[in-house]
């Protein structure tokens, strides 16, 4: 009997790094640790209401044997989701010392108003 082979490809695994997420008024700060991330193998897209990162980070070529290896190396991947308040178009990011740092602007429709009082 013939062994049959799976039709699916296998799971690709990323490194899901760490993040922060604050708001302040009219603004969405987004910071991810990207150690080892180069600016030239990151990725930052929208696709339809999802912020999706992606890096990739090389794996390092030791001079010796490990003894212990705690840094992971690979690719990361991080997603959002947006909600419709966010403004797509308003989307600065800033990668610096192994941190990624997004600012998302909030639509001017979504924030909050003063109603004068006559």
């Amino acid at each position: 009997m013939e062994a049959t082979k799976s039709l699916t490809a296998p799971k690709r695994r990323f490194v899901n790094p760490a993040c922060s997420i604050c708001e302040d008024e009219g603004t969405v700060m987004v910071t991810v640790e990207m150690p080892g991330v180069r600016k030239e193998d990151l990725e930052i897209k929208i696709e339809g209401n999802e912020l999706v990162i992606l890096g990739k980070r090389p794996e390092p070529t030791p001079e010796g044997t490990y003894l212990l290896r705690e840094r992971r190396s690979g690719d990361f991947r991080k997603t959002f989701t947006l909600d419709e308040s966010i403004d797509h178009e308003g989307v600065d990011g800033k990668l610096a010392d192994g941190v990624l740092a997004l600012t998302l602007k909030v639509k001017a429709a979504a924030l909050p108003r003063k109603i004068a009082i006559r």
